[in-house]
């Protein structure tokens, strides 16, 4: 149930109440926000009926009432877009530029670099705010969601946006349970998503292991893709440090898998022109050679 509404209460659109959509809706909801979620049939009438389920050994396991339906009817304060990017296209329907209202903030957490500017096109330079999550939360059905680890970190920027804007809203998120940090940068806030996710989902996706099998048995073939994709965010104009990229990967559970890579066990269509594509376009604008990238995407398209 939710807790009493705040005196700055908001009305927060969710499109995608997915894994990490739903987690946000959920959490942003309980904190007495008004939460719409846009969806498919079958899941806005589970939602309208049933709410959102969470389980949580962080956030505690809970349930959360929200309103739900297929397309953005009203303004709203603020549309956090969570779904992936190969449905990116279709689900942008369910919310159109005049629905939103003249103050929306319209917050994308998508894998890749190239939305906000896609984006940006759509619903206005001065609304779009990208974000970046850091969390592991599984949709296991219609309004039901798994948090599993321990933590839920976003860090939000844009720098077409006002820091007024941005502050307000990092509140709002963080006074529902994540961790939030608004960043200065919005090339290096995403690269730096970029540099680790890039290596990390092409390789775990082509060869189908998890990463401790992929530094293990292919270190020098992600030694080369993490310097590759650090010397492409350096020409982009974001800080870079492979060494320190090659520690984080070391560091992570052994069993752990990237979203591509279970994606592909699920038959489900894969991020690899969001992630390798952009990074191979990348590339290519700024004349930065990056051959094991290259090769990493072609073997992916061809599989």
């Amino acid at each position: 149930m939710t807790n009493t509404p705040p005196a700055d209460r908001l009305t927060v659109a969710v499109l995608g109440p997915g894994g990490v959509g739903g987690l946000l809706a959920a959490l942003v909801a309980r904190a007495g926000h008004r939460v719409i979620c846009l969806a498919g049939d079958d899941t806005v009438r589970t939602l309208r009926a049933d709410g959102i389920h969470v389980r949580s050994a962080h956030f505690g396991d809970f349930t959360a009432v929200v309103e739900a339906d297929t397309e953005l009817r009203e303004p709203v304060d603020a549309c956090l877009i969570t779904v992936k990017h190969t449905a990116l296209d279709a689900a942008l329907a369910r919310v159109p530029a005049s629905a939103l209202g003249e103050t929306a903030l319209v917050v994308p957490f998508l894998n890749g670099i190239e939305h906000p500017a896609a984006l940006r096109d759509r619903y206005g330079r001065d609304r779009v705010a990208p974000a970046v999550i850091r969390v592991e939360s599984t949709r296991t059905g219609p309004g039901m969601i798994e948090h599993g680890s321990p933590f839920a970190e976003i860090d939000l920027t844009g720098d077409t946006v006002a820091r007024g804007r941005l502050d307000a809203l990092a509140g709002v998120l963080a006074a529902a349970g994540p961790v939030v940090r608004v960043q200065q940068d919005e090339t290096a806030t995403l690269w730096a998503k970029m540099s680790f996710l890039a290596p990390f989902a092409l390789l775990t996706t082509r060869y189908g292991l998890p990463l401790g099998d992929v530094r293990t048995h292919h270190r020098a073939e992600l030694t080369a893709l993490v310097e590759e994709t650090a010397a492409v965010a350096r020409a982009c104009g974001a800080p870079a440090d492979p060494a320190q990229a090659l520690a984080r990967y070391d560091a992570f559970p052994p069993d752990t898998k990237s979203s591509m890579q279970r994606d592909a066990e699920a038959g489900r269509a894969l991020e690899l022109d969001a992630i390798g594509g952009a990074l191979l376009r990348a590339a290519d604008r700024h004349g930065v050679p990056t051959p094991a990238a290259r090769e990493l995407v072609e073997a992916l398209k061809t599989r």
